[in-house]
């Protein structure tokens, strides 16, 4: 410990938080899930819902503009209105302009459809009833939860109906042996975390959006948050799920074994799928017990190449106690600084080149702070840091989060934003951020941040407003580079309507005509989220 003390910069500003020792496990937070921070997370869709100057300052588009509505399906008319209020009654048959014009909106404020119609379904059977009407009518339906996506998914392209999951929020069971959850897909996300912490447990899944974001919706475009370096994707924690098809069919495939291996697993088939395929109204997810020693660092790095070496060597040395591994540029970092309400540099007064978040979750206090003591001093002596910070209690473990969750609100505050979820090769990351940054100059503030432990960049170019010169020198180059890369377009956001024609650049031809196939026999009519996921040229050849 001398060593360390003596190393310098990090010691010196813990002393500022403790004047006892160095490292601190804040073990009297038992289960650490940064939901005392969510409310931002939660305002954040609400900080854009209500700022109509901001709407002014970067305009709506019409999806209309890109896209053909399908003559083949029908208008809404006064008989289909009676139907649907026959099942769910008045006040759930939403046709308030106020309330359409939230739902016809992206989070982004860049998209806006023109539904003219909201269905509020409470029960499977609800929905199933729905569906079956709008089958035989070939009315075009979007489900819909928390409305917090960024590619367009989650809202109409024309005039389709908008069936809106949230009150379907019941837990419907909690396995406290097996930990499975089983629950309705209207549940909001930081809900089912508070639950579970009251158990005992944790959710596996952690969104900067939790406090609005649904678990049909993150399930429906397998989100992947937080903790996928620790807990791996939803295709491997959510063991079974009920769906309704188009035709009304009710799918109950909501086991919750953890081996079944009777046939075609089918629910992979709708995690990810982003609604196209199904209807997804209940799920059973295995989630981990929470754990007591829960520790967070806040790390300087003078280049990405010590970012990518700082993860290695953190797989190599904390093991099975890395729980997070995130990574910012200064430009993000900046960016939170300015936009960010009560956001403070967590390393004053210097800005770095990168920064990185280190979370550790185990079950030995002691243990932990150990193998982390002796990771953040190795370090520091070979240079992979050049500066930090371990969060002291909650308040400053909230702080640092609130910093890397809140980038997008920042951004959103910033003017436009034109976004991309991209997976790649870790050693080439960052090397797209700089190449835009070459290829814009000063026409945009380029922004690298994202989820380095498990290859994913989340690349923003901000600009005070949309511009098509710009857009036009942004794509289709973001997309061949990735694709020259063997990356893909999509991490974890879903392609949507925005991306749905981008997809041949992750994927070959024979694979998309696949998806096509599978598309069109569960959904012959095509009613199911149209426009989105793919390219309508691939269902009409």
């Amino acid at each position: 410990m001398e060593k360390w003390r003596a190393a310098g910069f990090i010691y010196r500003r813990l002393l500022k938080h403790s004047s006892n020792h160095v490292f601190t496990s804040h073990n009297s937070i038992p289960n650490f899930t940064r939901s005392s921070i969510s409310g931002f997370a939660y305002d954040y869709c609400n900080i854009a819902a209500p700022s109509h100057n901001l709407v002014g300052q970067i305009g709506y588009r019409n999806y209309a503009t890109s896209a053909q509505r399908n003559p083949m399906f029908s208008s809404v008319n006064s008989d289909d209105i009676v139907h649907f209020k026959s099942i769910l009654g008045d006040k759930y048959v939403i046709e308030d302009k106020d309330k359409l014009d939230d739902a016809n909106t992206d989070w982004l404020r860049k998209f806006k459809g023109s539904s003219k119609l909201m269905l509020q379904p409470r029960t499977t059977e609800e929905v199933s009833q729905i569906l079956k009407y709008c089958n035989s009518r070939r009315i075009a339906v979007v489900p819909q939860g928390g409305n917090t996506g960024l590619v367009g998914g989650s809202i109409p392209v024309f005039d389709e109906v908008i069936i809106n999951t949230s009150r379907m929020h019941k837990i419907v069971s909690f396995d406290k042996v097996s930990g499975v959850l089983v629950c309705e897909a209207g549940c909001v996300l930081e809900n089912l975390i508070s639950f579970l912490d009251n158990e005992g447990f944790i959710m596996p899944l952690d969104l900067g959006a939790k406090g609005s974001c649904q678990i049909g919706g993150n399930i429906s475009t397998n989100a992947g948050g937080l903790r996928l370096v620790r807990y791996g994707s939803l295709h491997g924690t959510v063991l079974g799920l009920e769906a309704v098809l188009a035709d009304g069919t009710i799918l109950d495939m909501l086991g919750t074994l953890r081996k079944d291996n009777t046939g075609y697993d089918l629910k992979h088939l709708f995690i990810g799928s982003e609604g196209s395929l199904g209807l997804i109204t209940k799920i059973s997810i295995l989630t981990p017990p929470k754990l007591s020693s829960v520790n967070l660092a806040f790390l300087a790095c003078s280049d990405y190449r010590s970012c990518q070496k700082l993860l290695l060597e953190a797989k190599r040395k904390l093991g099975e106690i890395l729980s997070a591994y995130e990574f910012l540029d200064a430009q993000s970092l900046d960016l939170a600084l300015k936009h960010l309400e009560g956001a403070r540099n967590p390393l004053p007064p210097l800005m770095h080149n990168f920064y990185v978040l280190i979370e550790t979750t185990g079950s030995d206090e002691t243990s932990d702070k150990q193998k982390l003591e002796a990771f953040l001093l190795d370090s520091l002596e070979s240079g992979l840091i050049s500066d930090g910070v371990l969060a002291q209690d909650i308040q400053q473990a909230s702080s640092f989060w609130h910093i890397r969750e809140g980038i997008p609100e920042a951004l959103l505050k910033a003017g436009g934003v034109y976004k991309y979820d991209l997976s790649l090769p870790v050693e080439k990351m960052y090397d797209i951020v700089e190449e835009m940054r070459t290829r814009l100059g000063s026409a945009a503030n380029v922004v690298g941040y994202g989820h380095l432990g498990d290859g994913n960049l989340h690349l923003n170019i901000s600009v005070p407003q949309y511009d098509n010169t710009i857009l036009a020198q942004i794509e289709p180059f973001v997309y061949e580079w990735t694709s020259k890369h063997h990356g893909s377009i999509s991490a974890e956001h879903g392609l949507g309507f925005t991306k749905a024609d981008k997809i041949y650049y992750s994927k070959s031809l024979e694979t998309v005509q696949l998806m096509a196939s599978i598309k069109k026999l569960m959904d012959p009519h095509g009613i199911l989220n149209p426009y989105k996921v793919l390219p309508p040229s691939s269902l009409t050849s």
